[in-house]
């Protein structure tokens, strides 16, 4: 359970978890929703052009000991590890992100299916765009609702599973993956990809976004949004000192002592 390197007692405090580690769809859910309620999904290294370290100690140390957030390889990596050490069956996966309402990216999203039982389950605490917030049941053509959300997932012939989220009627895609496991050399290239490419959305703009139960928090170096039961309040940010005041007050992190870690 526990090592000087990787303690899951402390991960589980850092996302502020007291309940029970079987292994059971009742400790998914609750240990999900936990990490998407407490750590943010955030690419201010990225940004910064800090290298992104995917090994089990390095994201142990950002996420949990200097109590970070981090993007897809990050969230979901950490959270694969934590399964794995509790004893989960734990399939690491790569989808590719929606672009332009119907076609697919590059495969450059971590996500996870968890089996318990005979039943498989989508696990994703990295998709910082309205991503779930629980599991969800790997299974086609069934609505399914977390939090004031609304999930489907389809099949598409070249693509294979395609998560939708349903909005006001409308379906929109967000992204689609197939079953193949991935490994640790597909990570590396992947993120190597995504943190380094001219155009990749993570060096234009830094961001920092959080779920909550009746919403969303999201901050960018523009914008600061606060959604909640459908309600939006936005403010624009005039300059990088209000960006990190805002930043330390709604996720807790504080981008001056990060500059100064580097």
């Amino acid at each position: 359970m526990a090592d000087n390197l990787f303690n899951i007692s402390d991960y589980l405090k850092r996302i502020k978890y007291d309940g029970k580690t079987d292994i059971s769809y009742e400790t998914l859910y609750n240990l999900h929703v936990a990490h998407t309620l407490n750590i943010p999904f955030e690419n201010l290294d990225v940004y910064y052009r800090r290298p992104i370290l995917l090994d089990r100690e390095s994201l142990y140390k950002k996420i949990v000991e200097n109590r970070r957030g981090g993007y897809c390889f990050e969230m979901n990596g950490l959270f694969s590890f934590i399964l794995k050490e509790l004893g989960f069956k734990v399939t690491d996966l790569l989808a590719r992100v929606e672009v332009g309402g119907k076609f697919f990216s590059p495969k450059t999203h971590q996500v996870l299916m968890v089996e318990i039982g005979e039943k498989r389950w989508l696990v994703d605490v990295g998709f910082g765009r309205n991503g779930i917030i629980a599991p969800l049941l790997l299974e086609e053509g069934l609505d399914q609702q977390q939090f004031n959300h609304t999930y489907r997932l389809i099949k598409d012939p070249k693509f294979g599973y395609v998560l939708q989220e349903k909005v006001d009627n409308k379906s929109i895609y967000m992204y689609a993956f197939t079953l193949d496991q991935c490994y640790p050399t597909d990570y590396l290239m992947s993120n190597h990809f995504t943190s380094s490419f001219p155009d990749s959305l993570f060096l234009k703009t830094q961001f920092c976004t959080m779920p909550t139960k009746e919403g969303r928090v999201a901050l960018t170096g523009e914008h600061f949004k606060i959604i909640e039961n459908g309600r939006v309040s936005e403010k624009k940010i005039s300059n990088n000192a209000e960006f990190n005041e805002l930043l330390k007050k709604h996720f807790s992190i504080d981008l001056d002592l990060i500059k100064l870690q580097f």
